[in-house]
């Protein structure tokens, strides 16, 4: 059985795999601070409600699989991870000031995890009528 979330008006289960990188996928993300971020980001993720199901750091990128309120958005979380993560990281190893002039990209990639395969959903759409 699937595990839906909701809020108010909603019922959900919507999953996203996240990857972003550091500015110039300089490899950074090391020792600790692969551990900090790690720390930040599931923090940041219970202050904003979201989940995060499944972590890993690499020195020059980051994947989080994910599931938040659609009515926040991926946009919404993904802006406060990055920015979070940035300002803390930054005022706790000065060494990230001087490699790189932001800690993060502007870009990150988001794909939609989960669910009935594609033509299962498009099959069960066209046939409502038969139902």
């Amino acid at each position: 059985m699937k595990n839906y979330k909701s809020n108010r008006n909603i019922v959900y289960s919507c999953k996203y795999h996240v990857v972003w990188c550091p500015k110039y996928r300089r490899p950074v993300l090391i020792g600790e601070v692969e551990t900090r971020l790690k720390e930040l980001l599931y923090q940041i993720a219970k202050e904003i409600e979201v989940e995060i199901i499944e972590l890993e750091v690499m020195p020059d990128h980051v994947h989080v699989l994910l599931e938040c309120d659609p009515q926040f958005g991926i946009h919404k979380v993904m802006k406060r991870l990055k920015g979070a993560t940035s300002r803390y990281l930054r005022q706790e190893f000065p060494h990230l000031k001087s490699r790189i002039p932001t800690l993060w990209t502007n870009s990150y990639f988001v794909s939609t995890v989960g669910g009935a395969p594609l033509e299962v959903i498009k099959q069960y759409v066209a046939n409502q009528k038969e139902v």
